[in-house]
């Protein structure tokens, strides 16, 4: 991941570079090619001090010479470098900045810097669609202003974001990318071919990455370089079954933070799994090192913007009103991130002694360490990020986008909540006594109010459904709590198992004895029938790319246990889909 971080970065610098170069008399100029290299010097050392001065003399020059598109190339470079040293607030705010400047100075041609800055800032916050979407934004200006040989790179872009959750749509991006700079930009076309290479190798298809290497290797004889190079030779010493020696070259060429997740590919590849999984456990702490430290960097600048603001309120009395509030929403920001990191510790505290624990009786256990880590790290990063955003009230926001990211704040609390009850649940219900019950629950509107609440989780092309063949006002002695949620269970891996179709909640009551049947069926991607006698074990999940933790049948399993009843799935179901049966004596 730091890797990764790290090569998004520098492409973006490269691309607004040979963007602010292309067709211009400057490039030519002695001083601006001696201040420019100072300023790349600095860059790649990651020396703030050199750089910050390096750059700000390039644009004073640049603004000597009366050429803004140049100018405003180097305010990128300038968050570039601010992403790069993990100061992602400090960025957003530079964006925020520099998409204002050009609004006021009406530079239309230019804006699509700005929106290219914030789909960066996007993606690595996790909003990988507003990230897609700012990157296709900058495409369609691009088009529009004629900025054809700067259009590979922003696609390239958008191939990062895609090649992990739809690789074909990734490889279409990387050829309309080649289409296009062989047209417009004919010498981005090596280092898109090499991209490409990467990806076969990640898809496996070996023989398609050895022609592509092959490439490669004929354009570094002529002189050609690409940002991809240093991977592909690490990746060809693997495929020559040289794993040992490209874990080496990794290291030492890319040092022990930024190779990590690399060498864990090379192991997992290779089918030496206790190696891969130490090299992306050890990626994994570094990464978590890496997110406290944007945290702790975020909440100082939320402390000096409290110290700005105290300054403005002693010198305007007719804004102390509106800083008092602003102050106090801070402190509370201030507090609930407090709050995360506290609860971020607790919980991996929490992890070490479940996995210590699991080793003693389970494999499977380990698998659950590896979610928990990725689920409880993701949405929190989500709400980081989001929190850094909601912080600083200079930047204007509509009330759409305030609802947006309110969404997504809520949508990450939840998921870790639900993750974190689930644990608990399974704990509290292992060692419970006698199980209260409630006369006079009315079960209609018990599972009425379940579906409300699920509708929100639905994709757009999902219906969900209540047919309720109970009694009218039909009511029973039993646990609301334990009823409740094993339903919302059962409804939740309903709405994360379903594309499309319809998810329909049915209710009954039998006589002699008199039971209470609750039917959840859906038409999703179904279970197979290899795996139906394990579905319900702790810590089995058959999609590893959903969410969740696969504790959630176990616990609705454990509840009806506890209720004198069973929750089990219909075999007899023909689908498309899963059916799922509660059956509780009432």
């Amino acid at each position: 991941m730091i890797f990764n971080r790290y090569i998004i970065s520098l492409v973006v610098m490269m691309g607004c570079t040979i963007t602010s170069l292309a067709g211009i008399d400057i490039k030519q100029d002695a001083k601006y090619i001696e201040l420019h290299d100072s300023m790349r010097h600095a860059f790649n050392s990651a020396d703030s001090a050199r750089f910050f001065t390096a750059v700000k003399n390039l644009e004073d020059y640049v603004l000597t010479q009366g050429d803004l598109h140049v100018y405003y190339t180097q305010r990128c470079n300038e968050i570039v470098f601010l992403m790069n040293t993990e100061k992602i607030f400090e960025a957003y705010k530079a964006a925020q900045q520099l998409s204002k400047e050009l609004r006021e100075r009406k530079l239309d041609t230019e804006m699509y810097m700005a929106i290219n800055m914030m789909g960066h800032i996007q993606r690595y916050c996790g909003n990988k669609e507003s990230a897609k979407k700012s990157f296709l934004e900058v495409i369609r200006q691009m088009e529009q202003y004629g900025y054809y040989e700067s259009m590979p790179p922003i696609y390239m872009n958008i191939v990062n974001v895609e090649m992990d959750d739809d690789p074909e749509e990734a490889i279409r991006l990387l050829n309309k990318a080649a289409e296009i700079a062989r047209q417009y930009a004919p010498d981005r076309v090596f280092d898109i071919e090499c991209r490409r290479a990467l990806s076969y190798y990640n898809q496996g298809d070996m023989e398609n990455f050895e022609k592509a290497y092959q490439y490669y290797k004929e354009g570094e004889a002529q002189g050609l370089s690409s940002v991809s190079g240093r991977s592909l030779e690490i990746y060809h010493l693997a495929y020559l079954g040289k794993v040992d020696q490209a874990v080496e070259l990794a290291k030492e060429s890319m040092g022990d933070d930024e190779s990590g997740e690399i060498v864990a590919n090379l192991y997992k590849n290779a089918g030496r799994w206790e190696e891969a999984y130490e090299a992306q456990y050890q990626n994994m702490i570094a990464n978590d090192s890496i997110t406290t430290l944007i945290l702790s960097n975020s909440m100082q600048g939320i402390e000096n913007e409290l110290a700005l603001y105290d300054m403005e309120r002693s010198a305007a009395k007719t804004r102390t009103i509106t800083m008092a509030v602003i102050i106090l929403l801070l402190v509370l920001l201030i507090l609930a991130l407090g709050y995360i990191m506290f609860s971020h510790r607790r919980h991996m505290k929490q992890l070490g002694k479940a996995y210590q624990h699991a080793l003693r009786s389970d494999n499977m256990k380990t698998i659950f360490i590896q979610n928990m880590s990725h689920e409880v790290r993701t949405p929190l990063n989500i709400i980081n990020g989001f929190a850094q955003v909601m912080t600083d009230p200079e930047i204007e926001q509509t009330p759409q986008e305030r609802k947006e990211i309110a969404k997504m704040v809520l949508k990450s609390t939840r998921t870790i909540t639900r993750q974190i009850d689930e644990i608990l649940e399974l704990s509290i219900n292992e060692t419970a006594g006698w199980l209260e019950k409630e006369d006079g629950v009315d079960v209609t509107a018990l599972l009425k109010k379940l579906v409300k609440e699920n509708l929100e989780n639905l994709n757009d092309s999902v219906t969900m459904m209540f047919e309720n063949h109970l009694p009218d006002g039909f009511t029973m002695s039993t646990n609301r709590s334990h009823l409740s949620r094993m339903v919302d269970i059962l409804l939740d891996n309903a709405c994360k198992y379903t594309a499309e179709g319809s998810i329909t909640l049915r209710a009954s009551v039998s006589d002699n004895p008199q039971h209470l049947t609750i039917v959840v069926e859906d038409t999703g991607c179904g279970i197979a029938p290899e795996e139906a006698s394990h579905i319900f074990e702790r810590f089995v999940k058959l999609d590893t790319f959903k969410e969740g933790l696969g504790l959630g049948l176990a616990l609705c399993r454990q509840l009806a246990i506890r209720m004198e009843g069973t929750v089990a799935l219909d075999s007899s179901y023909e689908g498309p889909g899963a059916r799922f049966v509660i059956d509780i004596p009432t």
